[in-house]
This record gives structure tokens, sequence and C-alpha cells, in this order.
């Protein structure tokens, strides 16, 4: 049990960290100012379209797939109304280009840390090892999403004139540097992140400008909570058992990432990484990249799935589990071998 443990809490701690942080920065117009900087692109719905998940897979992979699934969710299906677009690609283009931008950095995801718990890797480190992959994955998803939607990405109205309000200073845009600072340079950047959040969001309430109950709400302790209580478990349950963890030692990488894929899909992909992980592999980057990628095949594969569907639901949206899963049928495969193929796993 402390084993599991020891592996369990620090993803936990830093996704928390940085909902908490995504929350301050929200507040403080960053979300925002990156809306109409996108919304003043010039050039075809195309080059919108392209900005936006260059916009998901930078704030994935700074801040964290949950928090860029909340707060870019709205951004992107507000930049597509705006210009006189249909919303399905920017809608889409939210969840899954948080899932294939995931593998950058140690927080960008849960599974990372989860995964890589015991390798003690810093930061550089992980960067240097996922980037050809995680760059693989992005640019594969994002190009391949263009061409399902490019019926809808031919004609839309004019940008809006007029310089985009300014990147003020503030203390969320504080926050989020010293998190990707912290996360790069760090080799287990958990605490620090949470202090960071913890810090802006007290600040903020000081101010009055934001209720201790609001932060509770956005990071939904219950639910971090009990996922949090299951990998427990069941990382437990792995370490006593050998189950499914002995057996992984011979599997080859394409195997491992269908079998982490599949996983994800079946019991969520945090549960299915602590179970696929109890046990070191020798292919731990095919790993990730079934875990992250994978949940792109059905919105049960991951958390920010639930957090996309309720940011999406709160504009007006109307999200699709089929219509995700069809999408999700053509794309997932081909980023994962893609990844694979960059990451030197094939």
């Amino acid at each position: 049990m402390i084993a599991s443990l020891q592996q369990c809490w620090p993803p936990f701690v830093l996704v928390a960290g940085l909902l908490l942080i995504g929350l301050v920065a929200g507040q403080d117009g960053l979300f925002e100012a990156a809306a109409a900087r996108l919304e003043r692109l010039p050039g075809p719905p195309i080059a919108l379209f392209f900005a936006c998940c260059l916009a998901v897979a930078v704030s994935t992979a700074l801040l964290n797939l949950d928090t860029s699934a909340v707060f870019l969710t709205p951004v992107l299906i507000v930049a597509g109304r705006r210009r006189g677009l249909a919303i399905a690609p920017f809608l889409y283009a939210a969840l899954f280009m948080c899932n294939a931008s995931s593998l950058y950095l140690p927080g960008s995801n849960l599974t990372n840390l989860l995964v890589l718990s015991g390798h003690g890797l810093s930061g550089a480190d992980f960067l240097a090892r996922m980037l050809p992959a995680a760059l693989a994955a992005t640019v594969v998803t994002a190009v391949g999403l263009a061409v399902l939607h490019r019926a809808t990405l031919r004609d839309g109205g004019a940008p809006e004139s007029g310089p985009p309000p300014p990147i003020r200073p503030s203390v969320g845009l504080a926050a989020v540097a010293a998190a990707a600072v912290l996360m790069v340079l760090l080799r287990n950047a958990a605490l620090p992140v949470l202090a960071v959040g913890v810090a802006a969001v007290a600040l903020r309430v000081g101010q009055r400008r934001l209720e201790f109950a609001r932060a509770l709400e956005h990071l939904g302790a219950p639910l971090l909570l009990a996922l949090f209580a299951i990998a427990v478990g069941l990382g437990a349950l792995v370490r006593v058992t050998g189950f499914p963890g002995d057996g992984l030692g011979a599997t080859g990488p394409v195997a491992l990432a269908v079998i982490a894929a599949a996983g994800s899909v079946a019991i969520n992909n945090l549960p299915a990484a602590v179970l696929l992980s109890a046990s070191h592999t020798a292919h731990s980057t095919a790993l990730l990249i079934g875990l992250n990628v994978g949940p792109n095949l059905a919105l049960s594969g991951s958390l920010s799935a639930l957090l996309w569907w309720r940011a999406a639901v709160a504009v007006g949206a109307k999200p699709s589990a089929l219509a995700f899963s069809r999408q999700g049928a053509l794309l997932a495969p081909v980023a994962i071998l893609a990844a694979l193929a960059a990451g030197g796993a094939l």
C-alpha cells in the first residue's frame, strides 16, 4: 500500500495545483486575451483552426490537459462562432488536441507521472525523451481533424478588426509561468506547484475576487479523491498479485500501446496507468503513447472528456459521444503509430 501511495500522490497533487492556477489565470483574462488574438488572425478559416489547435497544444503542455479542457473549449467554440463557422471542428479539436498534446511534460497528464514515478526524470529529461513522439501525435491529430472537417473550414466571416486587448501582467500569468518553470526544472514539482496554486487562490480570496467555494467546485475534489483512492487500491492489488504487470515484460511496443489504449477506454486511463505501470516495462514510451493518445478513441478514456463535455454544454454546444468516437477511430490509430515511429518504438 505504501508503494502505491508513493506512486499515486504526486500526480494528483500536481493536477490539483494546476487546476487552481488555471482558475486564477482564467479569471485574470488570460484565456479571453488568447481568444481575441485567435479571432483576429488573418487568413482563411483553416488558419484559425490550426491556431486554435496550437493554442490547445501549448496550454496542455504547460498547464495540463484537464485545465485546457475546462478553459479552452469555450474559447475555441466562441472563436469559431464569431467567424461564422460551424463549431464542430473547434468543439472536437478541443478534446482531441488535449489528449494528443499531453506527452510533452510530466504535468501535462497524470498518466505521465504515474508511469514514470520511479524513473527519477526531471521535466527537461522527460521533454527530451518524449518530444519526437509528442510532436508526431500533435501534428497528425491536427492535420487529421482538418481533413475530416475540410468541408466546414472553407468559408467564414472576416476576422474582427482592431488590436486585441493586451496581455497584462497578473497573478494568473505569473502563476502559469512559475508552474511551467517548476515542472521543467524539478523531478517532483507536485508540492511546489500546489503551493503556487494555493497562494494564487488565497490572494484572490483575500481580495474578494474569488469565493473559496468556487475554487473547491472547480477543483472537483470529490472526483479527484475518488480516482486517487481507486488508483491506490489498484496499485496495491497489482503489487500483491503481480497481474497484469508481470506479464508485460516481454510485450512489444506496438502491442503495449494497443493494450494501454484499450485499457484506457475500458476503465479510464488513470486506473489503467496504475495497472500497467506497477511493474516497470522496457517500453514506457509506448505505454505512455497508448495511455495518452488512446483516449481519443472514446469519451470513457480520460477525465478530461468529462470536463470538456461540461465546458461545451455551458456555452450552448451539443457534443456527441458517437461523433467523437467516429472521428477517433480514424485519428487515434494513425496518431499512435506516428508517435511510436517518431519516438523510436517501432
